[in-house]
């Protein structure tokens, strides 16, 4: 029957299942935590919420790139531990906390000259709504303490990536799940002063993400040093930051157009959404509603479209390649099928999300409406998605940067400008067009995964020693 070429049976989906789940479950708790947060800073008003949701755009944009640098070098760590190679990667592990500290470091520089300059991109002083000047304050009063942040966040990016790329998955999802506990639980206390504690507004929220990072990185420091059984290339790790040449040209090479897709990427995300800016302070707060409660039901497609990674990379690499293109189509089949259905939930209760925030009647009705759209435009971003971890199962990083990044820079953001800065049209017309971009990126990606060209055993067969 046709419909075993699509669908496929209870084992099958055990196995995904069995994958999947995991990686929904952490991001469903960061993602949660994250939305119950934006509620909080929300309840402080729309400036508040503005000014903080703007400079997480830009932050967005430093986390990327540094999930781009580590992943870059996790490839040879997780090859080096499948050698046996201890001293391979702890020259892996040397190396993402050498750029991550160099990139935390210029960010810092380029955030501290250009704060106002950067802020003010995404307030325009034709909008109506919104007091500017104080959300231009509170921006910057969130972003100076953000700053201290940096530096927690990208050394634990470091431990946490290369645990995970040596079988240690657990530890780093619970330092995660401490991260978010923490942080949940010092924003409730902090931003609105609970017992006794001073109300700190932006301040507060900002403190608390501080905070919850140095938690993390204090669960995968501590339990890293005390367990150097399970993490023995942390033993001398320090001693010397000297790396071989060869390998750190190999990582620059290989892994420069996996740093460059997700800083570019993200960046084009950003400008993307500083297009949306243009109609006004309130777009900015509708905008932020729509994101945080997108990403939470975007979590399970996003789970599914990672394990593609996982699963099909697997069988790749076994020389599986039939049942490897057999696989992925049915994993594709099944999470547009997934994002199909939480797209309706969200346009079921796209309307009451907005009410929770303390904000204005334009801001809510336009939230919700972003809200319907992001879920209509669900399924193809989930084909997207998946289209795009599939080409990287295979080995295909430049084409994926030109699948991802130079898409964006090519066809949605001059769209975007376009619209937003030759036209008048309402952001209601401008932000339903730019979204529905992503259906010409899904033709794209289906021309490009019929083409087979992913389909690569990367890795030579292990050679069998003679008993």
């Amino acid at each position: 029957m046709w419909i075993r070429k699509f669908v496929g049976d209870r084992r099958f989906y055990r196995k995904i299942l069995a994958v999947s789940i995991p990686i929904m479950i952490q991001s469903g708790i960061t993602n949660f935590v994250g939305l119950l947060d934006n509620i909080m800073v929300g309840r402080l008003g729309t400036e508040a919420m503005s000014g903080v949701s703007i400079v997480n755009q830009f932050l967005f944009i430093f986390q990327l790139l540094i999930f781009g640098a580590v992943s870059a070098a996790g490839i040879f760590t997780a090859q080096y531990h499948g050698l046996g190679d201890r001293e391979g990667v702890r020259h892996t592990f040397r190396f993402k906390l050498l750029i991550n500290i160099i990139a935390t470091l210029l960010g810092i520089l380029l955030f501290v000259l250009l704060d106002e300059k950067l802020i003010s991109l995404f307030l325009h002083s034709e909008s109506a709504a919104g007091d500017l000047a104080l959300t231009l304050r509170y921006g910057k009063q969130y972003l100076v303490i953000m700053l201290i942040g940096l530096l927690p966040y990208a050394v634990s990016q470091a431990f946490a990536s290369t645990m995970r790329e040596t079988e240690e998955t657990v530890v780093p999802m619970v330092a995660s799940i401490v991260a978010v506990i923490v942080n949940f639980a010092l924003n409730s206390l902090l931003i609105f002063g609970l017992l006794g504690l001073p109300a700190l507004g932006v301040k507060g929220a900002a403190i608390a993400t501080v905070i919850s990072r140095l938690a993390e990185l204090g669960v995968l420091a501590v339990w890293g040093h005390t367990h150097t059984e399970r993490c023995p290339y942390l033993i001398g790790a320090y001693r010397s930051f000297r790396l071989p040449k060869s390998l750190f040209l190999q990582i620059s090479t290989k892994g420069l157009p996996l740093m460059a897709n997700e800083l570019f990427w993200s960046l084009a995300i950003t400008l993307r959404n500083q297009c949306y800016s243009t109609r006004g302070l309130d777009v900015v707060a509708a905008q932020n509603i729509n994101s945080t409660i997108v990403n939470v039901f975007n979590v399970v497609y996003m789970a599914i479209g990672s394990s593609i990674a996982i699963v099909v990379g697997n069988l790749l690499g076994a020389g599986k390649i039939e049942e490897a293109r057999d696989t992925d189509r049915k994993m594709m089949v099944f999470s547009v099928t997934c994002a199909t259905a939480m797209g309706g939930v969200l346009i079921a209760c796209s309307h009451l999300f907005p009410m929770i925030y303390n904000t204005g009647e334009n801001v809510r009705s336009l939230a919700a409406y972003m809200m319907t759209v992001s879920a209509l435009t669900m399924p193809f971003d989930a084909f997207s998605h998946a289209a795009y971890f599939t080409l990287r199962s295979g080995g295909k990083v430049m084409i994926t940067l030109l699948f991802d990044s130079v898409y964006m820079w090519l066809i949605v953001l001059p769209i975007s400008a376009a619209l937003a800065y030759m036209t008048d049209i309402p952001i209601y017309f401008l932000f339903a067009v730019c979204q529905s971009t992503e259906i010409f990126k899904v033709i794209f990606g289906s021309v490009l995964l019929r083409r087979g060209t992913w389909l690569k055993q990367l890795v030579g067969k292990p050679t069998i020693q003679q008993q």
